[in-house]
């Protein structure tokens, strides 16, 4: 009889902290999951970003280049359009030591915060 009583008193299923524990697991791995989601869409969009930023930049330095003239030293800021976004392009022109090349730096940013920046040096045609 007291084999029976036995095997009437073991439990068949999980206690409350077995489950308490699973909940707890799947929890922490859902977490990871959404942070690895989140940091996938922001590198995402940074890319995408940097994708226009570049078309903006060297559109600028083809432009710079098909005027077949020597730039004149300085500084010009001005609205950049790609994709439905506006970004400030900025293109910086310096002198070298040779007097016929002209160093141009095109740097483009979004609400201030720096995104991409190209240079080249343009020759006296």
């Amino acid at each position: 009889m007291t084999r029976r009583r036995a095997k009437l008193r073991t439990p068949g299923g999980f206690t409350l902290i077995e489950v308490l524990v699973a909940l707890a697991i799947v929890a922490v791995t859902l977490i990871a999951g959404l942070r690895a989601s989140a940091t996938l869409t922001r590198s995402t969009e940074r890319q995408s970003s940097r994708v226009l930023a570049q078309l903006c930049a060297e559109n600028a330095l083809v432009q710079v280049r098909l005027t077949r003239q020597l730039p004149d030293v300085g500084d010009n800021t001005r609205d950049c359009s790609q994709a439905g976004r506006t970004l400030e392009l900025r293109l910086l022109v310096q002198a070298t030591p040779n007097p016929n090349f002209r160093r141009v730096e095109a740097r483009v940013a979004e609400e201030g915060s720096p995104l991409l920046q190209l240079s080249t040096v343009v020759g006296r045609y």
